[in-house]
C-alpha cells in the first residue's frame, strides 16, 4: 500500500481526498504542519509527500526526504517554484496539477478589478450603516480601456477572453508567443516596456521564475500610466512590495488587487485573527483604501478542488505503476 504524508492540511483537503481515495486505497496521514527542513523528518516511512503552495522544498528538505526514502513529491497545485527542482536527483520524482481550473483564477482576477474600480467593499460597508451617499464611490468604464496581460498560458488566455467581453483593448507579453492564439482571441503581443507604458490595467498570469521575480518594481512602475491598476493572482514575489507601497502612497498606482503576497507563507490560508504576529508591509497594504487583498483564494472553487484531488491521486497512481506521468516536473 502506498503511504502518503499530506502536509499543510485544511479541512476541505481531507474531505475531498478521503472521497477520491476510496477509488485508490492509499494510506494517507494528514498533517497540519507545512513541509520544510524542520518538518521533513515527519515523512519517515512514507512513499509520498503531498504539498501545497506554501510548503518549502529547498535543498536541505530534499536531502532529508531522500534520507527518509521518499519517492515522490506530489504538488496539489500548478506552480512548483517552492520546490528546488535543480537539486532534485534521481531518487525523487515531482508531479503537479497543471490545469485544475483556469476559469477560477481568471474570474477572481476580474472580480478584483471590479472591486477596486467600483468600490464594492466601501459601498457595502456604507449601506450596512444606512449610508447611501455616492461620495467617494466614483469608478470608470472598463470598456475601451487597455488591459496588459503578462503571461498568456491557460489562465491568462481565459482572462483575456473575459476582458475582451468587456470591450477592452488587450495587449500581452509572454516569453513564448502564441500568434495563433493572439489572432483567435483578438489581442496583440508587445514588449514589456510598451505594455507598462500603455496599459490602464495590468494583470499578472505568469509563473515565478528568475526572469519574472519582482517584475513589478520601482523601475517598471515608473514606466506605467498615472493611476494604473495592478492585479496579481499568480505568485506574491512577482511584485516588489516596498516599491508597490511607495507608489500607492503617491497616487502613481491607482489601485491594487492581490490574491498573493510577497511574504505570505506565515499568513495566507491561515486564521491569524487571534495572533499577535503581524507583517508590517502587509498591514500597510491592508490599511490602504485602494487595495483589495484576498487570501490566496483565486483557485478556491468546487470545480478546481475536485480536479486537484482527482489529478493528484491519479498522478501518484501513474508514477508507482509506470514510473512516469504526464504531469511530471522535469529539470
Amino acid at each position: 500500500m502506498i503511504k502518503i504524508a499530506f502536509f499543510d492540511t485544511k479541512e476541505y483537503d481531507k474531505d475531498l481526498f478521503d472521497k477520491y481515495n476510496e477509488k485508490y486505497g492509499y494510506e494517507i496521514t494528514y498533517l497540519e504542519s507545512k513541509l520544510n527542513r524542520e518538518t521533513a523528518p515527519l515523512a519517515r516511512g512514507y512513499d509520498v509527500v503531498c504539498i501545497f503552495v506554501n510548503d518549502v522544498v529547498d535543498k536541505d528538505t530534499i536531502k532529508i526526504l531522500e534520507q527518509e526514502n521518499v519517492k515522490l513529491i506530489a504538488l496539489r497545485c500548478a506552480g512548483y517554484n517552492n520546490v528546488d527542482i535543480d537539486n532534485i536527483g534521481d531518487k525523487i520524482k515531482v508531479v503537479r496539477v497543471p490545469q485544475y481550473s483556469p476559469y477560477a483564477v481568471a474570474e477572481h482576477a476580474v472580480a478584483l478589478i471590479l472591486s477596486i474600480d467600483r468600490k464594492i467593499y466601501k459601498a457595502y460597508q456604507r449601506t450596512r450603516k444606512y449610508n447611501f451617499s455616492l461620495n467617494g464611490l466614483l469608478g470608470f468604464d472598463i470598456n475601451g480601456k487597455t488591459v496588459g496581460v503578462i503571461g498568456t498560458g491557460k489562465i491568462g488566455s481565459v482572462f483575456i477572453k473575459i476582458m475582451k467581453g468587456f470591450g477592452t483593448n488587450v495587449i500581452a507579453y509572454d516569453l513564448y508567443k502564441d500568434e495563433a492564439k493572439a489572432k483567435e482571441l483578438g489581442f496583440k503581443y508587445v514588449e514589456l516596456d510598451e505594455l507598462f507604458k500603455t496599459s490602464d490595467i495590468i494583470s499578472l498570469h505568469c509563473p515565478l521564475t528568475k526572469d519574472t521575480q519582482k517584475i513589478i518594481n520601482e523601475n517598471t512602475i515608473e514606466q506605467m500610466k498615472e493611476g494604473v491598476i495592478i492585479i496579481n493572482t499568480s505568485r506574491g514575489k512577482l511584485i516588489d512590495t516596498e516599491s508597490l507601497i511607495n507608489r500607492l502612497s503617491t497616487g502613481k498606482i491607482g489601485g491594487v488587487g492581490l490574491d498573493v503576497y510577497e511574504d505570505e507563507e506565515e499568513f495566507f490560508l491561515n486564521d491569524m485573527s487571534n495572533s499577535y504576529i503581524r507583517d508590517k508591509d502587509l498591514s500597510i497594504l491592508l490599511s490602504m483604501p485602494n487595495v483589495v487583498i484576498t487570501s490566496h483564494q483565486a483557485f478556491f472553487t468546487k470545480e478546481a478542488l475536485n480536479k486537484i484531488a482527482s489529478d493528484t491521486c491519479n498522478n501518484i497512481k501513474q508514477i508507482f505503476e509506470t514510473g512516469d506521468c504526464e504531469n511530471i516536473v522535469k529539470r
